[in-house]
């Protein structure tokens, strides 16, 4: 994998309106109103998502080689791993999309959704 694999998972997590890039037992996590909703270990070339049960079933079934359920109860409530190196980028900011509308505001989220200028 690519240190640019890792820095578009950066780029496109801190894409996300109010995201911000803090720390997480050694990892690099993603926030937005002091929730995480993503991680990433560039050294294992994984990230990690925080979805919803059934979001986390339906990107598995769509795409097994790149999605993974985290280890013991954070994966039975919805936290999900994904290879870097396996995962195209629209894949990648779809289920970080998902990720950030889990945790952020919803006022923030209908800002989002309706884009700039509306």
């Amino acid at each position: 994998m690519s240190n640019s694999t890792v820095e578009v998972f950066r780029q496109l997590a801190l894409s996300f309106p109010e995201a911000i890039e803090s720390g997480h037992m050694g990892q690099a996590d993603f926030r937005v109103n002091k929730k995480i909703f993503a991680t990433l270990d560039g050294a294992k070339n994984l990230g990690t998502l925080k979805l919803t049960p059934d979001d986390q079933l339906l990107f598995l079934e769509i795409n097994p080689e790149v999605f993974f359920p985290a280890n013991g109860a954070w994966g039975e409530r919805g936290w999900t791993r994904l290879h870097l190196q396996e995962v195209d980028e629209a894949t990648l900011r779809s289920g970080l999309e998902k990720a950030w509308k889990g945790v952020a505001p919803k006022k923030l989220i209908t800002s989002y959704e309706q884009g700039p200028g509306q």
